[in-house]
């Protein structure tokens, strides 16, 4: 009986180290490619125009007006009851430091709810490449403290007039105004560019110092 011939053994492929490359669909990748086409094109549609930013930017403006009115005002008002008493127009100087320790108070955020507002005011998006949030920045450091402070030094003014402590408030509130004066210089200049580009015809807040 012959032995079996031998044959040899059967080829087996051997497998690849690692695992095999998953590739995402052509679906999926055209898919994708779509949905940024499409973002840029909403992007470019979204643009604000130049009359949209106008919009904007008066909108900022009176809101910003609006929010340090008040502390304006008593800043005001201080200072014409100031002139009155050294005028002799009015000798009532109990009312008018009642008025201008008012207006000192009214200069907090803490006792203005519209000042508070302030502190939390937003640009609108379409203004960003202004940096107009240094100008709300600056628009607060006017407010606190630098009109409570002038508000508050007339108020000392007025209760110390004729006596020989005046002087010395008085050079102190000259002191007040001047920074107050300086701020207010920081204030429009940080609103200036967005208004001569966009809206010449536009005011800043109306500040008193």
């Amino acid at each position: 009986m012959q032995p079996a011939a031998k044959t040899d053994p059967p080829y087996i492929p051997l497998r690849s180290t690692g695992w095999p490359a998953r590739r995402s669909p052509r679906w999926l990748i055209a898919a994708l490619a779509a949905l940024g086409l499409v973002a840029v094109a909403l992007g470019i549609a979204h643009r604000p125009t130049p009359g949209q930013r106008a919009t904007d930017l008066r909108g900022f403006l009176h809101s910003l007006t609006a929010d340090v009115g008040s502390c304006a005002a008593g800043v005001r008002e201080s200072l014409i009851v100031l002139h009155a008493i050294d005028s002799g127009a009015s000798r009532d100087r109990a009312t008018a430091v009642s008025e201008a320790s008012y207006g000192a108070a009214n200069c907090s955020p803490a006792n203005n709810e519209l000042l508070d507002d302030l502190t939390n005011a937003q640009v609108p998006e379409s203004l960003s490449s202004y940096n107009l949030q240094n100008a709300i920045t600056a628009l607060i450091d006017w407010a606190a403290p630098r009109a409570s402070t002038v508000a508050a030094g007339v108020a000392d003014v007025l209760s110390e007039h004729g006596q020989a402590a005046e002087a010395a408030d008085l050079a102190r509130l000259q002191r007040a105004l001047a920074e107050l004066d300086a701020q207010r210089t920081l204030v429009y200049a940080a609103l200036k560019p967005a208004i001569r580009a966009l809206s010449p015809a536009s005011s800043p807040p109306v500040l008193y110092g």
